[in-house]
């Protein structure tokens, strides 16, 4: 029986792939097995992996006709994971000797749902550790409970899939799967539904992954129109958050969240193609149009100013829009 599934998608990683291959090197067992997806990766990235299929135990390589995303690709992987637990690792990090062992070990002790980690962020030659904004360590909770409060960093703003390991349970409840084509924030409304829907979690103080930042083919470096996608992914987020038992209270913690990524993007509008720059405001005005009203007028208040004046601007664009379209 297989006892652990790590699903690692690869697009045009030649540079860092040797040391996330070296990393599952370290972490073999044999009930562990290691699903490579590769997303039609044009550079060396194949010839890696298919040289790691025959030199490291466990692993599996699957590959795509067509590059289709982050979100896609693991979802390539959880189709094909045997796996009584599933981990996520990406093709640019790295994790410790023994990590995967010393989680698993860690998470059926404590026989919850899932758990979530610490990590240490690499920038360059930088080390930082960045740890789950959740007060308890070691201790099983309801993940539902850790959504809140509205206005403090909480566990679903550290949305990070590879931070964790999760019962094939979450898997076949549908739990785990990603909305496919979304290219950037997939793990959003990934995480709101784990928490909302599973039924038990924990955080672990454990510092075994090691996440890659400022990688000049990652995403959030490309101001192209497939950073776009954190609209298609927020408002999945209000919309779900708006059709739950709890939607009274959860809904100002989601309507602050889109707002602080909106204020984000906008204020870095100059990285975008032009064309793109004009899109994205006039998607994030229609958003925030969205919106419900009151929550989002109680958000606003509680914003500082700086970020508050920038939507509530983008706001009344929004209100001028349909009172156009009205007329």
């Amino acid at each position: 029986m297989v006892k652990l599934s790590v699903i690692v998608p690869f697009y045009n990683v030649q540079a860092y792939a040797p040391d996330t291959l070296g990393s599952l090197r370290a972490n073999t067992r044999g009930d562990f097995e290691f699903i490579l997806v590769d997303d039609c990766s044009t550079d060396g990235t194949a010839d890696l992996l298919r040289r790691a299929q025959d030199d490291i135990e466990g692993v599996v390589v699957h590959r795509h006709e067509r590059n289709a995303g982050l979100a896609t690709a693991r979802n390539t992987g959880l189709a094909a994971a045997r796996g009584e637990y599933i981990a996520f690792l990406d093709g640019d990090d790295w994790v410790a000797p023994g990590h995967y062992a010393g989680l698993l070990a860690r998470t059926e002790a404590l026989g919850c749902a899932f758990v979530r980690t610490d990590h240490v962020q690499v920038t360059g030659t930088s080390r930082t550790v960045r740890r789950v904004p959740h007060g308890l360590r070691g201790v099983v909770g309801d993940p539902r409970d850790a959504i809140l409060p509205a206005g403090r960093t909480t566990s679903v703003d550290y949305a990070f899939a590879w931070a964790g390991l999760y019962h094939r349970s979450l898997l076949d409840r549908g739990l785990l799967r990603f909305t496919d084509g979304l290219r950037t924030a997939e793990d959003r409304p990934w995480i709101w539904r784990l928490h909302r829907e599973a039924e038990s979690f924990a955080v672990l103080g454990t510092l075994g992954h090691f996440y890659r930042r400022g990688v000049a083919s990652s995403l959030t470096q490309i101001g192209d129109e497939r950073q776009l996608d954190f609209i298609r992914a927020y408002d999945q987020v209000m919309s779900e958050t708006a059709a739950d038992r709890d939607a009274d209270t959860l809904m100002p913690k989601a309507v602050r969240t889109y707002c602080a990524v909106i204020s984000h993007h906008i204020g870095s509008v100059g990285k975008f193609e032009p064309s793109v720059a004009r899109t994205l405001r006039t998607l994030c005005s229609a958003a925030l149009g969205n919106m419900p009203q009151r929550v989002l007028d109680d958000v606003l208040d509680s914003m500082d100013t700086e970020r508050a004046t920038v939507l509530r601007r983008l706001r009344r664009r929004s209100a001028t829009t349909r009172g156009a379209a009205a007329a």
